[in-house]
């Protein structure tokens, strides 16, 4: 049997898309079956770059990435960058023969991709879904182009999710709109999970244990409309600024606006994106771990990926969530504070109530290994595939 499979984003581009569907290809490579994975070359942050070879083939897979024109975080931009994956992948599966089409997808087009080719050769699709794009976009777009986008965009989802046999939804707050919408699928939850890198860090014999130091904050991820740093950090890095210094590292397109925000003050730094070695050298020189979301509706659907890595390293979480994403904080993490996204004043009053010191957590490592998680799904997109052979 022959598996497509269809990704934007695969290593070692830096993006929570890319390690997760390297530990699926990883998982699903221990099976008699060829895989054939079509992604990009690194693209993620413009500030960012790595090599990596336009094709590579070993055992029972093949890497093809596609190059695209330089762009940025603009919805134009990654438009245009989408339709030359789009065309190339189209171009370059033409003449193949596959028995079925598994893509993950945040931002819906990938899996729109995946639905138009199994719908042309006429095999199933297996979709992983990390996002719910409509939604987001209901909330983040400007209301008049809302208004013109979002009808054509509810046509590609309605589309492109009513052509797969299977859906895996990576956080189960998203059950209710899926299921209310599409209530005939079959579907999965395997969340994401926690990196062996993560797991094999030796923590602090010495961690420190009061603010009488200075407190290290740090943030590590995309600094965009859905994280909304700029919301939050520059009246929080004030209202801290006698005991804590926050840094924040990587790149997206709110990344000028909270540089913007941040200049005037002495305890912001901003740093580049960093390959994963670096990073966890920096979350281990942190006191506190910090996340947030903007203040969305469609955020609180969402479980972002960084509550895994972070939770591993044991450090005190700050988090500025609701939602699913702050139920299951509150029911899995200890020594996390949560307060209302982009409330400087609840998140400095949930700054004081952190302890800082360590707190294993080996009942959530042990429950969300990545490793174990994947292992799982693999084996369901191999049985997806041998029930679906003679699909018509």
């Amino acid at each position: 049997m022959k598996l497509l499979v269809l990704t934007f984003y695969y290593p070692p581009d830096l993006s929570a898309g890319s390690f997760r569907i390297k530990s699926i290809i990883d998982a699903l490579s221990k099976y008699n079956i060829d895989i054939h994975v079509i992604s990009t070359l690194p693209n993620r942050y413009a500030s960012f770059s790595a090599e990596a070879p336009d094709k590579e083939s070993y055992n029972n897979l093949t890497v093809e990435r596609v190059a695209l024109p330089p762009h940025a975080s603009g919805m134009l931009d990654q438009a245009k960058a989408f339709f030359t994956y789009y065309r190339a992948v189209k171009k370059r599966i033409s003449d193949g023969d596959y028995d079925a089409v598994f893509s993950t997808s945040s931002r819906l087009f990938t899996a729109f991709l995946g639905a138009r080719i199994a719908r042309s050769k006429n095999i199933p699709l297996y979709l992983d879904i990390r996002d719910i794009f409509v939604d987001t976009l209901n909330d983040v777009l400007p209301s008049r182009l809302g208004r013109l986008a979002l009808p054509v965009f509810k046509i590609i989802e309605r589309y492109t999710f009513n052509t797969a046999k299977r859906i895996n939804l990576v956080s189960p707050g998203f059950d209710e709109y899926f299921k209310s919408r599409y209530p005939d699928i079959k579907y999965r939850w395997f969340t994401n999970g926690i990196d062996d890198e993560f797991l094999n860090v030796s923590l602090p014999t010495n961690p420190r244990g009061s603010k009488s130091e200075r407190v290290k904050i740090l943030y590590a991820g995309n600094i965009g409309e859905g994280q909304g740093l700029h919301t939050i950090i520059p009246d929080l890095a004030k209202r801290l600024s006698q005991v804590a210094d926050f840094q924040i590292i990587g790149a997206g397109g709110r990344q000028r606006e909270l540089a913007l925000e941040s200049d005037s003050l002495e305890n912001v730094t901003l740093l580049p994106p960093m390959k994963r070695k670096e990073l966890i050298e920096s979350y281990m020189k942190a006191d506190v771990l910090f996340l947030h979301l903007n203040d969305y509706e469609a955020f609180k659907k969402v479980l972002p990926s960084k509550i895994f890595e972070y939770a591993a390293l044991g450090k005190p979480i700050l988090a500025g969530v609701g939602g699913y994403a702050e139920q299951f904080l509150r029911e899995n993490v200890k020594n996390c504070q949560v307060f209302e996204p982009g409330n400087a004043t609840k998140a400095a009053e949930s700054f004081d109530k952190l302890e800082l010191s360590l707190a294993p957590r080996d009942r959530f490592v042990e429950k969300y290994a990545r490793k174990r998680i994947m292992k799982e799904m693999a084996q369901d997109i191999f049985d997806f595939m041998n029930e679906n052979q003679k699909y018509d």
